[in-house]
């Protein structure tokens, strides 16, 4: 039996868990237009933002999201809460509302950029690299979402929400391109294209498996380091956004839930 434990509510739409080096625990609230904060103690605070923030990643001291709102990569430093915007445009184009983000080893950093949700429309994924360049190294993906480096950091996994599928491939990071592609997993057996439950946000977790958000069926399902179903983890809500396994082990995995609006433990 999974316990969970509601760590915070009333969120609004929250989206991109990620803990910073102190061990705070940080999400964005999409439609609250700012970044949320649960410190160790358990006290919380907001920084507001502007624009859409979609999700975050933190890296060296800095906490890093997209923002859909304003087609953008924005970097916020946590000491001073000073806010820059770090990347806007690929081939000379605004950004097409990027979802998802995260680094690799060689600290290049991968973004997808799925567009509006319509039926049919295609997205991108992008690379902004260490040197500051931008460049797409994946298009034609419907709502290209979440993104995981699994089971180790040369094989990169994207979420195609719309197709209900994971693709993997082997990251160059050197390179800078995305190589060998296949489907990795399926996550739900449906037609494609259909409105359906899809996967968003994923993670590894300790056991070797890996975690994903089913946007619209209310659970996480775990995976096998092959793409095999091991189980469902039920959740309060319907719309799961995302999740993260907390590296001191204490909370478990960390999910941010989007009909409820609340950020779960669950261990």
């Amino acid at each position: 039996m999974d316990d969970i434990r509601v760590l915070a509510e009333g969120l609004r739409f929250p989206e991109g868990p990620a803990f910073d080096a102190h061990g705070n625990l940080w999400c964005v609230e999409q439609e609250g237009e700012g970044l949320f904060c649960r410190y160790k103690d358990g006290k919380t605070k907001r920084i507001q933002t502007g624009g859409r923030p979609n999700a975050l990643v933190c890296n060296m001291g800095d906490l890093w999201f997209c923002d859909s709102g304003q087609n953008s990569i924005r970097r916020l430093n946590i000491t001073t809460e000073a806010i820059e915007t770090v990347i806007s445009h690929v081939s000379g184009q605004p950004l097409n509302m990027p979802n998802d983000l995260t680094f690799d080893d060689h600290n290049n950093l991968i973004i997808t950029c799925p567009g509006p949700p319509d039926e049919g429309q295609q997205g991108y994924v992008v690379v902004y690299s260490a040197d500051g360049s931008v460049a797409i190294i994946a298009d034609g993906l419907l709502y290209p979402n979440g993104l995981a480096f699994y089971p180790d950091k040369q094989t990169l996994l994207i979420a195609e929400t719309h197709q209900q599928r994971i693709w993997s491939g082997y990251w160059d990071a050197e390179g800078l391109s995305w190589e060998t592609i296949r489907v990795w997993s399926t996550v739900i057996d449906a037609p494609p294209g259909s409105s359906i439950p899809g996967p968003d946000g994923m993670t590894p977790g300790p056991d070797g498996n890996l975690y994903v958000a089913i946007f619209g069926a209310g659970i996480i399902r775990v995976f096998s380091s092959e793409g095999t179903f091991i189980r469902d983890i039920s959740l309060p809500g319907q719309n799961p956004s995302n999740c993260i396994y907390d590296p001191s082990g204490q909370l478990g995995l960390i999910v941010t839930e989007t009909e409820k609006g609340q950020l779960l433990s669950i261990v």
